[in-house]
């Protein structure tokens, strides 16, 4: 099947849906127009300069400019996750803490994918690796977001009842340790979501990327089961790392609840 090819002013048509989208939230006085045009403009500019990049970088394939490119995309996804909470730990922490838990859990997932699942010759080809990482990355600082925004909002809004348990000899992991799991499962939710509506209610992606430019729908398929499964541990993994030290932050050695540590919320 021959690719079709998309001209500018097609993509000008799509973004009429968006300015409509901006006009009713206007007139409804929703305020969502204003950071919906910023966001499409952000999309824009940031999709064409990735453009740009990734051309140049699948023509070098050079493990340097590879690796560099893996590790810009981290340190920009820990600034997505300390943007995205309401309240977040102080004095950079919430960058740290997210950052560390992506490089961990999608760096070591995406590295086991490419030597022992996909294994493209060389390992680091960035047709594979870096849409592969660029997914991980995506969707794990999604659910680190999501987990450490529900523990440090939890915390604060419970101080008094686990400042009452701490009062009663328990130890700070107990005595937050609801408040842990509730975390750890709400950075899981939307990638459970993702994958039981797979196939049924939508279609993902990848899977869709890939039918567009012309592979073979069954193979298709096999990547996207196995990209499913790699968000999933990226994710899970991630977020387990995230809110555990996360929580360790919120204490001090004498386990005395610290939310000094935690900001006031985002207006």
């Amino acid at each position: 099947m021959e690719l079709i090819e998309l001209e500018y002013w097609q993509l000008a048509l799509a973004s009429i849906l968006v300015l409509a989208l901006a006009a009713c939230s206007w007139l409804i006085q929703l305020n969502f127009g204003k950071p919906l045009i910023i966001a499409a403009i952000r999309t824009t500019v940031q999709l064409s300069i990735i453009g740009l990049v990734l051309e140049a970088l699948f023509s070098t394939g050079a493990l340097g400019w590879v690796a560099l490119m893996g590790i810009a995309m981290v340190f920009l996804a820990g600034r997505e996750v300390m943007m995205r909470q309401r309240r977040r730990l102080k004095g950079g922490w919430a960058f740290g803490i997210g950052t560390s838990a992506m490089f961990v859990s999608a760096f070591t997932v995406a590295l086991m994918t490419l030597l022992l699942v996909i294994r493209p010759d060389p390992w680091f080809t960035p047709q594979y690796a870096i849409p592969l990482l660029g997914m991980l990355l995506g969707n794990t600082m999604n659910g680190i977001a999501l987990s450490l925004d529900r523990l440090t909002d939890t915390v604060w809004r419970q101080r008094e009842d686990i400042e009452g348990r701490l009062m009663l000899g328990q130890g700070w992991q107990d005595a937050i340790s609801d408040i842990r799991r509730e975390a750890m499962r709400s950075g899981m939710i939307p990638t459970i979501n993702m994958m039981a509506a797979a196939g049924i209610v939508s279609l993902p992606g990848m899977m869709t990327g890939q039918i567009l430019a012309g592979s073979p729908p069954a193979l298709a398929v096999k990547y996207q089961i196995l990209l499913m499964f790699t968000i999933a541990a990226g994710t899970g993994f991630g977020t387990m790392l995230a809110v555990t030290v996360g929580s360790y932050r919120l204490f001090d050695q004498r386990q005395r609840l610290r939310t000094d540590r935690i900001t006031a919320p985002k207006q």
